[in-house]
């Protein structure tokens, strides 16, 4: 594929010459052509190169700031396409420069909007591939009008990306099928006043933490957004101040967000996301990050121009055929990044490849993944190349890659996403185990794929059950207390109306609305989140779950806290001593799970027997062999899982009838059963440490309602 041409009537769509209003000192930097590769900022022993893309620019200028809130450039670089553009490549040397030194550009072109093209020689706009932006005299109002805002504009700055010391660490490379992946909101997890720490809501906040963390049992971190995004925009609701809280929209995708650094300046920001990365892997836990590439932040037609669309916006982003002025909007958000343009696709993996070589990142997990398989007329690509660039690419072949593979235009992959490795966000699965454990009849041969590594959706495709993200809550819904808590959402504090946010959340409420002081539902709630918590932590695949939902955290109902930087989207640090009782029942879970490699196989089950005969997997109900597949009113399963390397086979009981049953237990030689959990029973009961199981001498078990067993061999 090539880049678009576009040709302009010059009478109709004049180019205009960037307006100068401070012209280079004569003590100013000497400048000399420069060189096209690499793209941004590169620091050299004698000076600065500078290069940036652009095809339809005709002339741009390079604005050298001596501090980041300086209102005039202290110099003006002039470039042209004589002299400082290979292909379509502007660059431009700066001898003496040093980091630290703040820039801008301003571009030159051709305005004609119904062709694609948006230049305005007076806009200021950042260096895509910028380690770090000013934001100190930012105004989006005034990047929304046509014409100069040099004065209320970013600045990027000059960075050396080498220039840290990483004192021997080295991305972790676990294993996927070892992977205990805990979602969660850096500024959230410690801005409230609980936390306790020296700088809440910063990286340095989970740094304090990792205490926390690690006795949580989780292997990584998901970190939402922590590329740079708007915060500053902001506006009330009902007396409360909502903003872009989970920072969705991104600005700059080499940069780290200010708003979780301390240091004032921007230059510091990559050693405090390092800082963060180095201490979490000294504890032995990975750093996924959440990345935007489907949008950016400049929004439809009417949003702001800061970067890409002051640059090459034909290029940049999908437009709309007939009429180019407009943004084809498969996000739901504004517009579409041109994910498979070459321009495109090259940034989104110079990007990966930066965060994983010089900032030690572990994996990514991409935001609307789906909206990266469309071609450039919308339609999905069999091949689509930026998916398959990251699939392929050696410097990011040990990288764990997961997908949302599914976008706001309504294109749905999961299961058939394009490429082998990428991981997805298994949607499938966190449908069926909310129905089943709501309490839905005639699931249970559906429940039995998804808890056996979801089989149906990916074996024949030469996919392994490391392919499934299993998750039944993430960011974007229901916190796990919400899902037991409340039959609809809550979301009126979003000041939409309730009208945001999914409507079918396959809640229950366990028979209150809400908060209660009702001990009977409290005890059926705390039940409940213990059954989604250990079906999700014995399913073949890797678990994901959302921050707090370990102790119950709740967001009132509310299932699209997007905007809610406050106690209804933080973590409350209260709740760890108030819900001690549930953050034990994971802690001993997660360390279940890791004790025992049977639920956390490589590859799908195939009938094989282990050394004692047994199969690898057997599916009853209540009677053994007897799974129900075709029993539209059955809501109980149970199943065994055989060990291969001399451990102990598992046997699980689920339960999910209103009234107690009776379930057959399997026969086994020279070994006996012992129960090591039962969500029925309080803590510390409800699961037993290793040695303190409890023998189980007959053939059947009872399970209460609603309520799972887990026995083990030995």
């Amino acid at each position: 594929m090539r880049p678009m041409t576009v040709e302009i009537n010059a009478k109709r769509a004049p180019a205009r010459a960037p307006r100068t209003k401070t012209s280079a000192k004569p003590s100013g930097f000497s400048v000399r052509a420069g060189i096209p590769h690499p793209l941004g900022s590169t620091v050299f022993p004698d000076g600065v190169n500078f290069s940036i893309f652009s095809e339809h620019a005709l002339s741009m200028e390079l604005l050298l700031f001596a501090s980041e809130d300086a209102l005039d450039p202290m110099q003006v670089v002039p470039m042209t396409s004589e002299a400082n553009k290979s292909f379509h490549f502007w660059h431009v040397f700066v001898e003496g420069a040093t980091p630290g030194l703040h820039y801008a550009y301003r571009v030159a072109g051709p305005d004609a909007r119904a062709q694609g093209l948006r230049f305005d020689p007076e806009k200021i706009l950042i260096d895509p591939y910028a380690f770090g932006n000013s934001m100190k005299l930012w105004d989006r109002a005034a990047a929304c009008r046509p014409g100069d805002n040099m004065h209320c504009s970013m600045r990027s700055v000059v960075i050396d990306p080498l220039d840290y010391d990483w004192e021997g660490d080295r991305p972790l490379n676990r294993p996927m099928q070892d992977t205990v992946i805990y979602e969660m909101h850096v500024g959230g997890f410690t801005r409230s006043d609980g936390a306790k720490v020296a700088a809440p809501g910063s990286f340095r906040g989970v740094i304090e933490k990792i205490p926390y963390l690690q006795s949580l049992g989780v292997t990584a971190v998901e970190l939402l957004p922590v590329f740079q995004f708007d915060d500053k925009q902001s506006w009330e609701f009902d007396s409360r101040k909502l903003a872009n809280y989970w920072g969705y929209s991104t600005m700059a995708y080499f940069a780290p967000h200010a708003g979780y650094c301390e240091a004032p300046g921007e230059a510091a920001h990559l050693d405090e996301f390092r800082e963060m990365v180095k201490a979490l892997h000294k504890a032995g836990i990975e750093v996924i990050l959440d990345v935007v590439f489907n949008h950016t932040d400049e929004g439809n037609h009417e949003g702001p121009t800061f970067s890409f669309r002051g640059l090459d916006n034909l290029n940049y982003y999908y437009l709309v055929p007939e009429n180019r002025d407009f943004y084809f909007d498969y996000t739901g958000c504004g517009n579409t990044f041109n994910c498979n343009h070459p321009i495109g696709s090259k940034m989104i993996l110079d990007c990966l490849r930066f965060w994983v070589e010089h900032m030690h990142v572990d994996g990514f997990r991409f935001d609307e993944g789906s909206v990266l398989s469309r071609g450039p007329n919308g339609a999905p690509m069999e091949f689509p190349p930026a998916l398959w660039q990251v699939e392929l690419d050696e410097a990011l072949a040990t990288t764990k890659v997961i997908a949302e593979a599914w976008d706001a235009a309504g294109l749905y992959q999961v299961g058939h996403f394009p490429g082998f490795r990428w991981a997805e966000w298994n949607g499938v699965y966190r449908d069926n185990i909310r129905r089943f454990v709501r309490g839905h009849a005639g699931l249970v041969g559906d429940v039995a794929d998804c808890l056996s590594g979801s089989a149906q959706l990916y074996q024949s495709s030469g996919h392994l059950p490391v392919n499934s993200v299993n998750f039944i809550t993430a960011h974007d819904g229901f916190t796990l207390n919400d899902l037991v808590s409340y039959n609809g959402k809550h979301n009126d504090a979003n000041g939409e109306g309730n009208r945001d946010g999914v409507d079918d959340n396959m809640s229950w409420n366990c028979g209150v609305e809400g908060p209660t002081d009702d001990p009977a539902v409290e005890a059926l709630r705390d039940r409940q989140v213990k059954n989604f918590a250990t079906l999700l932590m014995l399913s073949q695949g890797v678990p994901m779950f959302v921050m707090g939902d370990e102790v119950r955290r709740s967001q009132g109902g509310n299932n699209n806290a997007w905007c809610q930087d406050n106690e209804i989207g933080w973590f409350d640090w209260s709740l760890p001593d108030r819900h001690a009782g549930q953050l034990r029942f994971w802690s001993e879970l997660i360390a279940f799970r890791k004790a025992h490699p049977a639920v956390h196989r490589g590859r799908f089950f195939t009938g094989a027997l282990n050394e004692r005969g047994l199969v690898d997997i057997a599916w009853h109900g209540t009677e053994l062999g007897k799974p129900g597949w075709d029993d539209p009113q059955s809501r109980a399963l149970s199943w065994t899982v055989a060990a291969f390397d001399g451990g102990a086979d598992i046997h699980v009981i689920a339960n999910m009838y209103w009234d107690a049953l009776s379930f057959a237990v399997p026969h086994q030689t020279g070994r006996n059963w012992y129960r090591a959990i039962d969500t029925f029973q309080t803590s510390p009961d409800d699961i037993l440490k290793p040695g303190s199981e409890t023998l189980v001498a007959d053939e059947r078990i009872t399970a209460e309602g609603r309520s799972i067993i887990v026995l083990i061999s030995k």
